[in-house]
């Protein structure tokens, strides 16, 4: 058994059986990632016991499981990706799932222990970028972004090292589990970092990022459930009921301006 395999027999044995999608007690049970997702959904919780809704909130320390268990029936709904991730997931996986809705965007950030600036950058520099192509190449286009490197014509969103045309310092990739890269700033100059897994490793983007991607990143963050559920009620309820000002106001003062609101 792979140790996603494991990851997710472990998340899931808290799980209560899921009753019929018709049974009137149900609790609906929805994957996060830890730090911003999970913390913003547990606000939200008690906004939706007002409304006689009831989620149980997994989380989980990697990209991979959440869309698995959406997609086999184990979880009713994730929220922790953005779109481009979830295009290549369907694509590859041929998942059934479908985006009902926008949370926050998490703008990536490249962050070092060695260096001050992006100036500072000698030839033969080691980078890590996120293993996943969506979020690589997210990276990749941030780093071109600042002049560091060039993609080849028509590279896309999911933009691979293989892409690189152009890389005049001769910086060495090293593609790492996203969740991973927070540990490997002591082992590389620097790394391109998503929001959630730098406030856990207690770097703020606004004060410690040395390049960040704009506020208006394409990289909005989804709610995601299975096709079929896709018009339920309780669906339009959890997303209507995120969507509010007390949820935004949340985001905004607990996060301090290191996530934006996406609705």
């Amino acid at each position: 058994m792979n140790r996603f395999a494991i990851a997710l027999a472990g998340a899931l044995l808290a799980l209560p059986a899921l009753a019929p999608a018709d049974a009137a007690a149900r609790t609906y049970t929805v994957g996060v990632t830890p730090g911003t997702h999970e913390r913003t959904m547990e606000f939200v919780k008690p906004l939706l016991a007002k409304k006689g809704i009831d989620i149980k909130i997994v989380s989980f320390s990697d990209y991979v499981l959440p869309n698995q268990a959406v997609d086999s029936g184990d979880l009713d709904m994730n929220a922790f990706q953005h779109q481009p991730y979830l295009d290549n997931q369907v694509k590859d996986r041929g998942y059934k799932l479908v985006s009902v809705g926008t949370n926050f965007v998490e703008p990536m950030g490249v962050y070092s222990t060695k260096i001050k600036s992006l100036a500072e950058l000698k030839a033969g520099d080691r980078v890590a970028i996120p293993n996943d192509p969506t979020n690589g190449g997210r990276a990749l286009l941030l780093l071109q972004k600042r002049g560091l490197i060039k993609l080849a014509p028509g590279a896309a969103l999911t933009a691979g090292v293989v892409d690189i045309a152009g890389n005049p310092k001769k910086l060495r990739f090293v593609e790492l589990d996203a969740a991973q890269l927070p540990r490997s700033l002591p082992d590389v100059t620097i790394a391109a970092i998503n929001t959630n897994y730098a406030l856990e490793a207690n770097l703020v983007p606004t004060r410690d990022a040395l390049a960040i991607e704009a506020a208006d990143s394409p990289y909005a963050n989804i709610f995601v459930v299975h096709a079929r559920n896709k018009d339920a009620a309780w669906v339009k309820a959890i997303v209507s009921t995120y969507q509010t000002a007390p949820v935004r106001d949340f985001i905004l003062k607990t996060f301090k301006g290191a996530v934006a609101p996406a609705f």
